[in-house]
């Protein structure tokens, strides 16, 4: 049975995923997550009007949100995300307040509209997962990598599968490749061993969360480091090695020593925006160059001067990484411009919509 989109009421296991079970020692805020950086944003405020509640589930028909003693769902206008701590107003809890977050996952939303969906928030380590098998894609890495860095979340590659290919060595070579400051860890998801091996990132308040395409493997890796099956998994599809859609919708699960695992569905489409930082951090070498160029605008394509085309004869820039940058850079400065443009657009709509009901409301002579 697949997980529903719309819920129409708590699960009814919610009991054995809730943050309630584990480390005594723990308050309840804790075992959600709970940190001082939120707790600095609460001082002065009186939380039993508004306590503090996370959001642990999105659906189309709105947010789940847990605190001490709470467990309730919020209709869909509240503007948050899985991982978000808010203020809850229980009298109207869609005016609930978001605290400020800590770092969050988003990207252009699919399709035509021109505005940003937010993917996770308050996450402190993200698995990249991808599979040994002819799905993997180093450019879709880079992408999630990118969104990492921006986000300001410690990004860690998860291979799996490798139990399905001659020899994982070539994968694990293009992935470590990237970039030197991502861990790249090679395991088999249905194995004893893969949650020994995600124990170090696994510690007490954190959240970390699986980000990759169907099929990869993120919902066996949940049921991993929970020892039991928590999350639906299915097998991907022969002809493509492209996966099936298993998990539905963005939620959190707590493991008993306080640490939130968040799920994510499959993402394919993952367009860049509002991530200036996090491409020029994932590329940090040719941004280096970049700025030893002739001309501060140079587009590293035939310009005289270019630095980076001068590495690229010498053999110390691959051509097809160079390529894969000045994609990535391009399509976040559209994207961003497009966004700004819509919300320039949007606020001379509502200044024009404020002066007419303006001039409706003043009394005629």
């Amino acid at each position: 049975m697949t997980t529903r989109d719309t819920p129409q009421e708590l699960p009814n296991d919610a009991a054995q995923d809730s943050p309630a079970l584990g480390d005594a020692e723990l308050t309840a805020l804790e075992k959600l997550g709970w940190q001082e950086f939120f707790a600095d944003q609460v001082v002065g405020i009186d939380l039993e009007k508004t306590p503090p509640v996370r959001v642990v589930e999105a659906h189309r028909s709105g947010l789940r949100v847990q605190g001490d003693g709470i467990d309730q769902l919020v209709p869909p206008k509240l503007a948050a995300t899985v991982g978000d701590w808010v203020l809850f107003n229980q009298v109207l809890p869609t005016s609930s307040r978001v605290l400020e977050r800590k770092s969050l996952f988003k990207r252009r939303a699919p399709g035509h509209d021109r505005s940003i969906q937010l993917i996770a928030a308050n996450t402190d380590t993200s698995f990249i997962v991808s599979s040994c098998n002819p799905d993997f894609n180093l450019a879709r890495l880079e992408r999630y990598l990118a969104l990492g860095f921006e986000a300001g979340v410690t990004p860690v590659i998860l291979l799996t599968k490798p139990d399905l290919c001659e020899d994982p060595t070539p994968y694990v070579e293009q992935a470590e490749a990237i970039s030197a400051r991502v861990p790249v860890v090679l395991l088999n998801a249905k194995s004893d061993a893969a949650k020994a091996q995600l124990a170090p990132w696994c510690k007490p308040g954190e959240t970390l969360v699986f980000l990759g395409s169907s099929g990869v493997g993120k919902s066996t890796l949940v049921n991993a480091l929970f020892g039991k099956e928590t999350a639906e998994t299915a097998e991907i599809r022969e002809d493509d090695a492209r996966g099936r859609h298993t998990t539905r919708h963005r939620h959190m699960r707590f493991l008993p020593n306080g640490c939130a695992v968040m799920d994510t569905p499959g993402m394919r489409e993952l367009q860049m925006a509002e991530a200036e930082s996090g491409i020029a951090d994932l590329f940090e070498d040719l941004t280096a160059l970049a700025t030893q160029c002739k001309f501060r605008n140079c587009k590293h394509d035939s310009e005289p001067g270019c630095a980076i085309n001068a590495a690229v004869k010498r053999g110390e820039v691959n051509p097809l990484r160079l390529e894969r940058w000045n994609k990535l850079a391009a399509e976040e400065r559209f994207n961003t411009a497009s966004l700004a443009e819509r919300k320039g657009s949007d606020k001379a709509l509502q200044k024009t919509i404020r002066a007419a009901v303006k001039r409706k409301k003043k009394p005629r002579r």
